[in-house]
Formats: C-alpha cells, sequence, structure tokens
C-alpha cells in the first residue's frame, strides 16, 4: 500500500484521491495546505485522520507517505516536485510538471541522485483506453492533417473580469490557456503524430499578460496539426484527424467518450467505455510502476513530458509570454 501525502486542496486533488483509493494501492496519510483548517477539512471530506501540516519543509521530511501528489499553482510545480525528490519521495505532479523545460534540469538532477525515486506527470488523458485506441489508429493509417480543440470557460474568468487576477491567469503563477489547456492537446498531437519540424502559437493576449486563448499550428512533413484552445469561452466543437477521404472524429481529446470513424462505407463507433473517474487509469499505471520498480515506464513518461513541454516553451516564448519564474 502506498502512502500518499497530498499538496493543493482544491477539486483535483480529491479526484485523485477518490480514483487512488479505488485501485486499492493507495492510502491518504499526509495533506498539506498553507492553513491548518483548510488541511483539515479536505481530510475531513475524504474520511481520512492523515497528518496535517502546514510547513512544507516539515511535510518532505516527514515519515509518514512514500508518494506525494503535487496540485499547487503552475509555476510551483517544478520546484516542489525537485524537492519531493530530494527528499525521498516518490512524485504525481499535475500538468504542467514545468512552465519552462529549463525546470527539468533539476528534476534529473535530482532522479540521478535518487535512481530508485519516480516521478509522472498526471496527464491522465494519456492512459485512458480510449486514448490508446485513437494513437493505435494514427499509428496504424496515413495521417493527412487534424484539428484538436478543447476550449473550456474557466470558473475563474468572471472573478478575472470583475478585477481580480486569479492564479490561472497571471505570469507570476504560470498561468493561461497554453499551460492549463492547451497541454492536453500538445500531449495528444505528439502521442499521436510525432514531434513537429515546426510551431507556432497565435495567442489572445489578456492584461495580465497571459493568453485567454490560442491556436498552436503544427508542420509535419507531410501534413499540419492544428490545436485550439481557450479559457475564455466555451467551445463545443468536436476534435478531427484526417487519413486521406476518411475522418476520425473525437469528442474532446482530453476526456474521450466518442470515436466515430467515417469513410465511405459509413461510420463505425471505436469508442470503449470511459472510466467514471478519469483518474483511475494513471492512479494504477503509477502505482504498478513504483511497485514493481518499472524504471523504464517512468522514464519512459518522462521523455514523452519533456518532448511535450520543450515545444511548449519554445511556442510560448517565441509568441512574447514570459513567466516570472523564467
Amino acid at each position: 500500500m502506498l502512502r500518499l501525502g497530498i499538496i493543493g486542496t482544491n477539486w483535483i486533488t480529491s479526484q485523485f484521491v477518490e480514483a487512488a483509493r479505488s485501485t486499492g494501492e493507495y492510502e491518504l496519510t499526509a495533506v498539506y495546505s498553507r492553513r491548518e483548517e483548510t488541511a483539515k477539512k479536505f481530510a475531513d471530506d475524504n474520511r481520512s485522520d492523515a497528518r496535517l501540516f502546514t510547513d512544507l519543509d516539515e511535510f518532505f521530511a516527514a515519515p509518514d507517505f512514500d508518494v506525494v501528489y503535487i496540485a499547487s499553482p503552475n509555476s510551483m510545480h517544478a520546484q516542489q516536485a525537485t524537492q519531493a525528490l530530494n527528499a525521498g519521495k516518490n512524485v504525481i505532479v499535475e500538468k504542467p510538471m514545468v512552465t519552462n523545460i529549463n525546470q527539468m534540469a533539476g528534476i534529473d538532477t535530482a532522479l540521478k541522485n535518487h535512481p530508485e525515486l519516480f516521478i509522472f506527470e498526471a496527464a491522465r488523458h494519456i492512459y485512458e483506453d480510449n486514448f490508446q485506441r485513437v494513437s493505435d489508429f494514427t499509428h496504424t493509417h496515413p495521417i493527412s492533417g487534424a484539428t484538436l480543440t478543447y476550449m473550456k470557460y474557466s470558473s475563474r474568468y468572471d472573478a478575472f473580469l470583475a478585477g481580480k487576477d486569479p492564479n490561472v491567469f497571471t505570469t507570476k503563477f504560470g498561468g493561461g490557456a497554453l499551460e492549463d489547456l492547451g497541454v492536453y492537446l500538445v500531449y495528444a498531437a505528439i502521442s499521436w503524430f510525432g514531434v513537429p519540424v515546426k510551431a507556432n502559437y497565435s495567442p489572445q493576449i489578456l492584461r495580465t499578460g497571459v493568453d485567454g486563448s490560442g491556436v498552436l499550428h503544427l508542420d509535419y512533413p507531410d501534413f499540419a496539426v492544428n490545436l485550439v484552445t481557450g479559457k475564455t469561452t466555451q467551445s463545443y466543437l468536436p476534435s478531427e484527424i484526417y487519413s486521406g477521404r476518411d475522418t476520425l472524429t473525437i469528442d474532446a481529446p482530453e476526456s474521450i467518450q466518442r470515436i466515430d470513424y467515417t469513410t465511405g462505407d459509413g461510420t463505425a463507433d471505436l469508442a470503449g467505455k470511459q472510466d467514471k473517474n478519469p483518474m483511475v487509469r494513471e492512479a494504477a499505471y503509477f502505482a504498478k510502476a513504483i511497485n514493481t520498480g518499472d524504471t523504464v515506464a517512468r522514464d519512459s513518461k518522462l521523455l514523452l513530458a519533456k518532448k511535450v513541454h520543450t515545444l511548449m516553451t519554445q511556442v510560448r516564448k517565441d509568441a512574447g509570454i514570459d513567466f516570472a519564474n523564467d
């Protein structure tokens, strides 16, 4: 049984704790929050007598947990992940693992010093069965192009419009559409089509300097892919992958429930049943890798993360979006 510590007490952390428990491989034993009452409420809401912490150094030094799930603001992910590894903890860190690819150097050094430890980016969609079904298609059919869309009206955008500066809409905390939602699309594109030969990002910049929405254009030797992302509007458009005259239509790259393959003979449904909690597959994958010492699984996913964040850092900086910790 993996003893789980968590940083971040929002809804996504509760969803991961629920998913982790459902695998039968984790037990929540430690909760960090800047405020003790917030940590206690999280533990109570998740039916746990976990030890509570308000000091991050004390949290990482504690023997109460083996693996930490990090869901703090984006700009803190890399530093906290590195600190966790250096403290001898396995790490599951929410996307984005880093907001600048240069931050990977600290993670690499920590892993070199602690080669027995594991770190995974919680890009949950790449572990889902339907994501793999799309991957099987793209690796067995000639690809002519694709348009992938993920635009979701942020629950914090109204506060932003009212003049406030929520973390996810600031450069200080590594916010914006590309880092928060576009990362799902970049993971999908690189997993399904590989690393592009050229890429450029055209963002809509908000008053705080982050991107509220944008289009990321990827060039491949024989086709092009457009990734459309945003946090200031709600889109219901499907995503499409083209193979000559045929088209694969998926409802949402970040949580696929429908996969329609349309040819001249009609449309076939290729989708499998989606899990009720979309984090179950990743939680099970992480636990299996850690429990069996599967460093190949760790290293393959870390290599993919590096490809994703190399691309994201390049296009973000080329588009003139600079973060405080760059």
